[in-house]
């Protein structure tokens, strides 16, 4: 698990296990194996999900051999309560944290009885009061995403969470940009920013552009979660393959983000330990740049200021002009 100083980075299988279990345990060890604090899934009875004439979203149109209804496309990736207990059961061999994403009230119940750490609310739920009261009152941590939502939007969610149980300082907001792959100049990095400021709540940034570079970016930023899709193969079928990272990707993408946590550092500027070798080689000091006899006074013309750093500051020029010399200087002697 992440330690307090470092983001915690989600592995989103959500569907990508195609409704087969196996793929599932797969996708948990490919998770596991890149260095992510978390895999989660998605929770859901398609038919309390998704009426019977609502289309596909364009992406996954795209993505899709078929002209199938959502609902249709949604049945067959549906996890069942028992197979939410193997996955559970094989994440804590693998030492990694079972997730799930619930996407109506009866999935709320089966997650809960399966006692999950903390909840994750995906942006399409932000703005359906009786899920979020029901969520809230869990009383447990909360990650919500904010894709497609207003500052507005957003606060009433806040609102309702917290008056149905759930603390302020529980509950982490997701940044993202709702669409998959998500344009680059939608992404908007700095609305994460202005989250945090507007709300006084962690903030975090859920990913959905091609690539690595920006999540990372979002580290720099101030995100104390990460969460990207995982898949096994991206020419899989399935409507989130196509915006997955592959498992070596995914692990590149952890190492990116460690590396930028540790280069963060804590904001107190000052020598680092290896800097303070370098000072005395790469700083100047006071020296004769001509030969300069005793009771001779120092002048800009006698003085100048040369490596290595261990004698006298050229910060302290102006006191030795005029000064006179108590001993003999040769040129580049350090003065003393």
């Amino acid at each position: 698990m992440t330690s307090s100083d470092q983001a915690l980075i989600i592995a989103e299988a959500g569907v990508n296990h195609n409704g087969d279990l196996e793929l599932a345990i797969q996708l948990i060890d490919a998770a596991a194996d890149a260095g992510a604090d978390a895999v989660k899934f998605q929770t859901f009875q398609a038919n309390k999900l998704a009426t019977f004439n609502a289309e596909q979203a364009s992406y996954q149109q795209k993505a899709s051999a078929t002209k199938e209804s959502q609902l249709s496309m949604l049945q067959k990736l549906e996890l069942n309560p028992e197979q939410h207990k193997h996955l559970i059961d094989h994440c804590l061999k693998r030492n990694i944290e079972f997730l799930s994403t619930a996407f109506d009230l009866h999935s709320i119940k089966i997650l809960s009885s399966l006692n999950i750490k903390r909840w994750k609310i995906p942006s399409g739920e932000i703005t359906n009061l009786p899920y979020l009261r029901e969520i809230g009152a869990q009383g447990k941590p909360i990650i919500l995403s904010t894709g497609m939502s207003t500052l507005g939007e957003i606060e009433a969610a806040l609102e309702a969470l917290e008056k149905a149980g759930v603390l302020r300082n529980q509950i982490t907001a997701l940044h993202c940009t709702t669409e998959y792959p998500a344009p680059i100049e939608e992404v908007n990095l700095r609305a994460m920013q202005s989250i945090a400021i507007a709300f006084g709540i962690d903030v975090g940034y859920s990913d959905h552009t091609e690539g690595i570079s920006v999540p990372i970016a979002a580290i720099a930023l101030g995100a104390s979660v990460i969460e990207k899709h995982l898949t096994l193969d991206r020419n899989l079928p399935g409507p989130d393959h196509r915006a997955s990272l592959e498992p070596d990707e995914f692990g590149a993408m952890v190492d990116g983000i460690r590396n930028i946590e540790k280069a963060l550092g804590d904001g107190i500027k000052r020598p680092t330990i290896s800097e303070k070798a370098n000072i005395k080689v790469s700083r100047k000091s006071l020296v004769a740049s001509q030969t300069i006899r005793s009771g001779e006074k120092f002048t800009v013309n006698n003085l100048t200021s040369k490596r290595p750093g261990t004698g006298i500051s050229p910060m302290h020029w102006d006191d030795w002009i005029g000064r006179q010399a108590t001993r003999d200087y040769s040129a580049d002697d350090l003065i003393t």
